[in-house]
């Protein structure tokens, strides 16, 4: 845990001063020891498409990102759609295509509309890779996974179970109905409960989506109270839902609470053990090496050092699980994925200090 905060606050200092650039639009710099990355990339381009502007999750991402391809001595370019869509997201790529850059890094908003345009970029020699939230195997180089989806599915329904006390109904406050990471968590946690006697008497009464918008999820939140007044957990596996959804909680000094994936400083006035918090306790990665890991994957897949293949191997810096190995994906065992590590706890023993670091 130690190693793990001093990493991690480290790594937050050097980020300060970058996240100005991930607002929106694009940006691209270059700079930085070309050894720190462990390899020359001064000659090429490296970008890095979220899934849309403002989103607090993204921009850490897109930090983490930029600090690596600039300590690399590489160019980088941030594009952060307008909207959280795939038509949004189709509309830069295009852009970056015809701008020639080496390659695409891409936290998909929906992974068959974005299948088409990231042919486009393998076809004109860029190499994509995809983070946060996959596109569909064949027209990508690997996926940076930020954790297993079975390991999130499973840290996510048995935090739901014990919140509820065993029983009751739950709800679940989704980003987009097309976003590939949520769907992917959300089917592990069904399958885990249709799977397991011990999750029968919880009852999933209603996936909603907010659409990764404060407003929508807000409104998403009070519709869920509304209509569900047995209702005792929701669980928000996005860090705009969870927000939004502890702040209705709270403000309305609702009984029910809430679980999910969330970032420490937006959730650390939610989170507590006592009927005055909405959230006992939630889970998340550091998304700054969730950027960090995909820009050492860009390199490694630009200068060859990968290609994306099952068992390929790549340095990462300092990074605490450095070297990464490439590993199959459940269910598709020819196309490869990159795991950070597992899910992490946040509970009221230590949100205050990693609510510091992001």
């Amino acid at each position: 845990m130690k190693k793990k905060l001093f990493s991690a606050l480290l790594c937050a200092t050097m980020v300060v001063g970058l996240l100005a650039g991930c607002g929106g639009g694009s940006s691209s710099s270059q700079g930085g020891d070309a050894s720190a990355a462990g390899g020359d990339s001064s000659a090429h381009t490296y970008a890095i498409v979220t899934k849309s502007a403002g989103n607090p999750y993204n921009e850490r991402e897109a930090a983490g990102f930029k600090e690596v391809i600039e300590a690399s001595g590489g160019n980088c370019v941030v594009q952060n759609p307008e909207s959280a869509t795939a038509d949004a997201q189709i509309s830069v790529i295009q852009s970056l295509i015809s701008q020639g850059v080496d390659s695409i890094a891409i936290a998909a908003n929906d992974s068959n509309a974005l299948a088409s345009v990231c042919q486009e970029a393998l076809d004109a020699g860029i190499k994509v890779l995809t983070l946060d939230s996959d596109v569909n195997t064949a027209v990508r180089a690997s996926f940076c996974n930020q954790a297993g989806v079975q390991e999130v599915g499973q840290a996510l329904i048995d935090a739901v179970y014990d919140i509820c006390g065993g029983e009751g109904q739950y709800a679940i406050l989704s980003a987009t109905s097309q976003a590939t990471n949520q769907n992917a968590w959300i089917d592990a946690m069904k399958s885990v409960q249709e799977s397991d006697e011990k999750y029968s008497k919880l009852e999933l009464v209603e996936v909603a989506y907010g659409d990764d918008e404060p407003q929508k999820s807000t409104d998403q939140t009070q519709a869920l109270l509304t209509n569900y007044p047995e209702l005792k957990c929701i669980c928000a596996p996005t860090t705009v839902g969870i927000a939004a959804a502890a702040k209705v909680l709270q403000d309305q000094k609702s009984s029910v609470k809430l679980t999910g994936l969330g970032l420490p400083s937006e959730m650390k006035e939610y989170i507590g053990a006592d009927d005055a918090h909405s959230c006992p306790y939630m889970f998340l990665w550091n998304p700054i090496d969730l950027g960090k890991l995909a820009a050492y994957a860009s390199i490694a897949l630009v200068d060859g050092t990968i290609t994306g293949a099952v068992g390929d191997t790549f340095e990462a810096g300092d990074m605490e699980n450095s070297p990464y190995t490439l590993s199959a994906v459940a269910g598709d065992e020819s196309a490869s994925e990159i795991i950070l590590g597992p899910p992490f706890k946040f509970d009221p023993d230590n949100i205050e200090e990693w609510a510091a670091v992001y």
